[in-house]
């Protein structure tokens, strides 16, 4: 069978990953994409180390592009994408055969009812088994490009529902391989906390001091408990206190960028000798 013939009997869709040094995972990612995808475009804005090299070895089309901002460069992809429906991937999410068969599917009678379609994630942690049934979240992955759009936005990524748009769901998961350890999380957590609390309006300063001094043990409980993670045994515990300290962390910094303003200075440098 030819390449186009292969392309063909795939539904016709677009995947789209932005990449920035994304060499751990790239190219299962792109192997994966391109069992549902008749193609895989990176977006990348400057990687040095092999994620382009891996990624055009997989199959991928690789763009490079300045960074226009986390909404911004899935606006890019979007609009590099052939066809109208996408799905929107990041550079550490793996699709599993049976979500492609289900996705599959959709398209067997030509166009898919829905315009966008809830997509399960599944967290792989560090240590452990996946996180099959608690501690995931869910995102609208798939989705018909000329219906809705991603926010360009430095910092949102994630589209809201306009009201009266149908929504499908996906029971078929993507599997979720975010960080190999506690250092690539925390340095992850950073690396967002910064950007959120630069860019987003800021809080009242009475309660972004509540937030500061009691926060902490409510994200922690949120995700340990609401979200299920005390099932994931003591990595579950580990992994809830490290995210709910990276959510509280963008409240400290936001606290620091309205006090800069203000011009209460946090930190002042010696005097230079003469």
């Amino acid at each position: 069978m030819s390449e186009t013939e292969a392309a063909e009997n795939k539904p016709p869709i677009s995947a789209y990953i932005r990449t920035l040094n994304e060499e751990r995972m790239i190219a299962e990612v792109v192997r994966a994409a391109l069992s549902l995808a008749r193609e895989v475009i990176l977006v990348d804005s400057g990687s040095t180390d092999r994620t382009i090299e891996l990624a055009e070895a997989a199959g991928a089309v690789v763009h490079k592009r300045e960074w226009h901002g986390n909404g911004g460069q899935k606006r890019i992809g979007e609009e590099l994408a052939t066809y109208d429906w996408v799905l929107d991937l990041d550079a550490d999410e793996v699709i599993t055969p049976e979500f492609t068969e289900e996705v599959k599917q959709l398209f067997r009678k030509g166009e898919p009812e829905r315009d966008v379609y809830n997509t399960p994630l599944v967290n792989v942690p560090a240590v452990g088994k996946p996180w099959h049934g608690y501690g995931q979240a869910v995102r609208h992955k798939l989705y018909n490009k000329q219906k809705i759009r991603i926010p360009d936005h430095e910092a949102w990524d994630q589209f809201k529902i306009p009201v009266g748009m149908r929504v499908g769901k996906l029971k078929k998961p993507i599997l979720h391989y975010a960080f190999d350890g506690s250092e690539l999380l925390i340095q992850k957590l950073n690396k967002n906390s910064s950007t959120r609390a630069r860019v987003l309006k800021p809080k009242p300063l009475p309660w972004l001091a509540l937030r500061i001094i009691f926060g902490l043990p409510v994200y922690f409980g949120k995700r340990y408990f609401v979200n299920g993670l005390w099932r994931g045994g003591l990595y579950g515990f580990a992994f809830s206190l490290m995210s709910g300290f990276g959510r509280w962390l963008r409240d400290v910094k936001m606290y620091e960028r309205i006090m800069k303003a203000k011009g209460k200075t946090l930190y002042t440098k010696p005097p230079t000798e003469e």
